[in-house]
């Protein structure tokens, strides 16, 4: 069975083996192990078909098939497991205020190698680029020679224009426009540009697929760093907006007569519930923000400032459960380490605030990714293309 695509997509039988076999690479990346059994049964295509599919990814380096399995429970042969093959990987990026992170990762999401570093003083633009791009030639000096680099995603902290990588507002970073992908690509010496989405947005296409909420069609993944955002899903596609900037919900005016934000407004909620916010509270200074997890894992008690955080960050929390009911809301960044020393404060002002019905739907949870989940999550967005037609990818990357 086809998918719909793209036109001319399913029109001629080469056509339709190139969307198959792209599609098989799907199954074989999402679950890093599958048999071939299974992946008959995903696709509705006889066996002898997959056992092609599978053989040509096999001769790309994209799949690797391992030995009958044993045990079978019915009748038939034993299947073949299919696992991710080690031909191909991507850079994935993630801009952070305190940082960054760059790793090499290959299929099945696996993270082969990472580098990090400070953020670039100012965060001026073009020596973060530098920055990424030192960084980017530490993690691929080891790769596999035999290996293509097939993509690179970038996640930063702002409002992202997906057709050309231009940050359009990055409030904790002070950018405005910014020819962010194209300044990577021109460090790296790349022939297209770098795929770049908002960091929040990543992280809750990565905790859908690989994290906390596998399985999970309606979510909200909080990216609680020094700003706070929102990557959304409903009903398992990606809540966007009409340009692709939706999720800043840490901008939501949430104190009329609240603290100056960086975006120039005042009274957002992540004044409130944000990195800032948190440090004051528990008495971390301003330049020491980026070791503020650390201080928050290594607290044994919960310092009495912390009451009001819990309280603002349950009270949008329950905003978010009224407004959008999803099932799971995944706190990350910061929040992640937050959370345990809060947890019932947190629910207590939920309960207060938000709706029954919608309430007793939801789960408060911790990134089932850890701190790589804007990570990971920059890998499936390069990825992308090469799911969608192996063949075409690796030749345009050799």
């Amino acid at each position: 069975m086809v998918a719909a695509g793209r036109a001319g997509v399913g029109t001629n039988q080469e056509s339709v083996r190139r969307h198959n076999l792209g599609t098989a690479l799907g199954h074989v990346h999402t679950d890093g192990r599958i048999s071939r059994a299974e992946l008959t049964a995903r696709m509705g295509l006889n066996r002898s078909t997959i056992a092609g599919l599978v053989s040509e990814l096999e001769s790309l380096g994209l799949a690797e098939q391992g030995k009958a399995r044993a045990a079978r429970v019915g009748a038939g042969r034993p299947s073949v497991d299919v696992s991710a093959g080690s031909g191909a990987h991507v850079l994935a990026v993630d801009v952070r205020v305190d940082g960054l992170v760059v790793a090499r990762v290959g299929l099945g999401g696996v993270v082969q190698a990472r580098a990090s570093g400070p953020a670039a003083a100012g965060h001026d633009p073009a020596a973060t680029a530098d920055s990424v791009a030192d960084l980017a030639r530490l993690v691929l000096k080891d790769a596999p020679r035999e290996a293509r680099l097939v993509g690179v995603g970038v996640g930063a902290p702002g409002m992202i224009r997906a057709g050309d990588g231009v940050v359009r507002l990055a409030p904790n970073l002070e950018w405005h426009d910014v020819p962010f992908a194209q300044m990577l690509a021109e460090r790296l010496d790349l022939d297209h540009l770098p795929v770049m989405a908002n960091d929040a947005d990543l992280g809750a296409l990565a905790e859908h697929l690989r994290g906390a909420a596998v399985g999970v069609d309606d979510l909200v993944y909080l990216s609680g760093e020094v700003g706070v955002g929102a990557g959304v899903i409903v009903g398992g596609a990606p809540l966007t907006g009409a340009g692709g900037y939706a999720g800043e919900i840490g901008h939501l005016p949430f104190q009329p007569d609240g603290r100056a934000c960086h975006c120039g407004s005042r009274g957002c909620w992540e004044t409130e519930v944000g990195g800032h916010a948190i440090a004051a509270a528990i008495g971390c200074p301003p330049d020491r923000i980026t070791s503020l997890g650390e201080v928050l894992d290594g607290l044994s008690e919960t310092p009495r400032e912390l009451h009001r955080v819990a309280d603002q960050l349950g009270r949008g929390l329950a905003g978010i459960v009224n407004l959008l009911n999803p099932r799971v809301i995944v706190l990350g960044g910061f929040l992640r380490s937050l959370l345990p020393l809060i947890a019932q404060e947190v629910r207590d002002a939920m309960v207060d605030q938000a709706l029954s019905a919608p309430y007793e739907q939801v789960r408060v949870a911790l990134p089932g990714l850890g701190g790589d989940s804007v990570l990971v999550g920059a890998a499936e967005l390069a990825f992308a293309d090469l799911m969608l037609d192996p063949v075409a990818r690796l030749g345009a990357s050799a």
